[in-house]
Order: C-alpha cells, then structure tokens, then sequence
C-alpha cells in the first residue's frame, strides 16, 4: 500500500512538471456568441486577447417593452494569469491557458443590429474596465471562458456611464 501510494505521488508530481507553466498563444472559435479569437502570449503568465465577433444585448423597460439585438464587435483584453501554481499543485490541467485571470479590457460594438430589433441612438458604444475572468480548455480542445466586470461605457453622443461587463464563451481551440 505505502509503494502504491509513493508511486502515485511520483506520477503526480511528473505529471504536474511536465505542464508548463506560463502561457501560450492559441487561437479558438467561439459559438455561442459566433467570434473568432487569438490569444497571444507576452509574458510568461501575460497574454492580449483579441476577439472579432458579435455579441448579444436584451433591453426590457416599462415603456419600450422588450427588445434584443445581436451586434458586431472587437474586444481587447490583457490578461494576467494568477494561479497556475496552485492548478499544477492539485494536478489540473493548466496548458493553454487554463487558469483564472485578471483583465483589463477595451471593446467597441456597432450601434445597429445585425439581427434583432434593439437599435441604439448611437453609432457605436465603447466599454473600458477591469475584469475578472476564467478559462478553461478541456482535452478535446473545448474551451469555456467567463468574464466578470464593471466599467465605463460611453459612445459619440458623449454619453458616459457605468456598465456592468458579462461574457460567457463556449467553442474550440483550433491553433495551438
């Protein structure tokens, strides 16, 4: 039982070594909200995130009603990973960034939707702030990433406000 348990804890120190732990650029496709994205290291726990795609916004209010619209956008993130040690030290998977991050992030989105019936004033909408995120890219290369944040929105009407920040991706690592 002791040699079990010793064999074990040497595989699993093996394993945890063997994953490097800094980052890696990759570059993904997203399907929930259709974007493509690449992530390009910097530093060994930096990386800037770029993502052109499409997001979705809901509006309910008591004189308008409901509307929603799917809108064209980019999105920069830098990104500091901060806890691939302790991934490691449990033995969870850390290669291709997965680990939980803090992120400071700019966005622009188009004014008129692509599909839907939420039009805004506006031309365009512009959001900065901090975040707090995690990634995680699964064996079969199915990536899952959240991002948790408030800033500051403002747009050419000069209109400045805060704005809470959520984005959820689902898709597919296909660039190692």
């Amino acid at each position: 039982m002791k040699r079990l348990i010793l064999l074990i804890f040497i595989f699993n120190r093996l394993v945890t070594f063997g994953q490097d732990v800094s980052t890696n650029s990759q570059f993904s496709l997203n399907l929930l909200a259709p974007s493509a994205e690449y992530e390009i290291a910097i530093a060994e726990r930096s990386t800037v995130n770029l993502d052109l795609g499409v997001g979705f916004a809901y509006h309910r209010s008591s004189y308008s009603g409901e509307a929603f619209g799917v809108f064209p956008g980019f999105e920069v993130q830098y990104r500091q990973y901060y806890n691939f040690t302790q991934r490691a030290d449990k033995g969870r998977k850390i290669s291709e960034n997965s680990a939980n991050y803090i992120a400071g992030i700019a966005s622009i989105t188009g004014g008129k939707p692509i599909i839907g019936d939420l039009e805004y004033s506006n031309d365009y909408g512009v959001f900065i702030g901090p975040a707090w995120g995690l990634q995680r890219v699964y064996y079969s290369g199915f990536k899952l990433n959240l991002n948790l944040g408030l800033g500051l929105g403002f747009n050419e009407a000069e209109e400045i406000y805060f704005t809470p920040l959520f984005g959820l991706q689902l898709g597919w690592v296909i660039i190692k």
